[in-house]
């Protein structure tokens, strides 16, 4: 980072802490005190501030409402195991929130205002770090439209702000999953690539309709024929065929992974072969009769390493291996919290220590 920024700082009048159970943390439902938030207007940024948590004045008519132009990112601080905060990739989500922003016509931010902001933030909330293992704070980075005008344009204002949340873990058990052949959630030439809140949006219903039939995600395919794995609802998608770690290779319909990467540089490290290509239904599904596929999981900020245990597809439950007998995705995702919670030298120079 360059020369300081002036960030203004009020501090809340009460924290919330001693009211916060932090052996109940339900995901992105208990903030902490603070946030951050810049404005942009007049085609530069401002009026940057860390202020107490709470709701932001707007105008019905902002374009984000309207139009769509919203954007976030997804990253994590980790407690460290001598007490320190790491902030784990966030040069990589500063990266892909910048492409999300070129993407959907609004303006990039600045790594320095991107970093420092969350610098301030943490370290006046420095205590909602959990300590406990598998725990974290989830940071998330957003920006939305702002300008109060009802027309089909790029806005001229922009608000970016930065929440957190003090978490455990995403899921508990793993998960039953259901290979979507109807809905679709991106397509070719679209914004598939970037975490733009319109992608999300139209896979609640879907995601939805699966849950009443006991499926606890979705498996996307393409928007063509249905016959290729792209990605889960909330993660990328990771299989073991044959003792090669496979995954869907990155394209405009599927999402660039911050902990997909890492998970493929730390299988290439420990000498896994290592495939990024298209992955059909049938390959995964057939592979799982046939016993070449042994393993599946699900790879994403929230979700870290979420084990798949069952796959639906046209009525039809396809069961993998026990998680407990997958040597390579425990492995992998062992040396990973090991990095992230400073177990273990990183070597990659991944974890941002506060």
């Amino acid at each position: 980072m360059n020369e300081a920024l002036d960030i203004k700082v009020t501090k809340a009048q009460e924290s919330r802490l001693t009211g916060t159970d932090f052996s109940q943390l339900p995901f992105g439902k208990v903030f902490s005190d603070h946030m951050f938030l810049a404005e942009y207007d007049n085609e530069k940024w401002g009026n940057l501030q860390v202020l107490p948590f709470g709701p932001i004045p707007m105008s019905p008519a902002i374009s984000a409402l309207h139009y769509g132009q919203a954007i976030f990112e997804g990253m994590k601080a980790y407690r460290q195991e001598n007490g320190k905060i790491g902030v784990f990739r966030g040069n990589k989500n500063h990266e892909r929130f910048n492409r999300s922003a070129a993407r959907m016509s609004m303006p990039s931010i600045s790594s320095d205002i991107f970093m420092q902001g969350i610098a301030a933030l943490i370290k006046i909330d420095e205590k909602w770090v959990p300590a406990q293992d598998g725990y974290s704070l989830y940071i998330r980075p957003v920006m939305f439209a702002t300008d109060p005008y009802l027309g089909v344009r790029p806005s001229d204002k922009y608000t970016f702000a930065l929440l957190t949340t003090p978490t455990g873990p995403y899921y508990s058990k793993a998960l039953k999953v259901k290979i979507e052949t109807e809905f679709t959630r991106a397509d070719e030439g679209g914004v598939g690539f970037a975490k733009t809140a319109g992608n999300y949006a139209r896979s609640l219903y879907p995601f939805a309709e699966a849950q009443k039939e006991g499926y606890d995600q979705l498996i996307w395919t393409d928007a063509v024929s249905h016959e290729y794995i792209e990605e889960a609802g909330t993660a990328n998608l990771i299989f073991v065929i044959d003792g090669k770690l496979v995954t869907p290779s990155v394209r405009s319909t599927v999402l660039d992974g911050v902990t997909r990467d890492t998970i493929i540089t730390l299988a290439k490290k420990a000498g896994i072969e290592v495939e990024e290509r298209r992955v059909s239904v049938k390959e995964i599904l057939d592979g799982i009769e046939s016993g070449s596929v042994t393993d599946a999981f699900a790879a994403g900020t929230a979700a870290t390493v979420t084990p798949i245990g069952e796959i639906g597809y046209n009525g039809k439950i396809f069961t993998l291996p026990d998680p407990s007998t997958r040597t390579i995705s425990s492995r992998i995702a062992k040396t990973l919290n090991d990095i992230r919670y400073g177990l273990i030298p990183d070597e990659f120079g991944w974890n941002w220590i506060l």
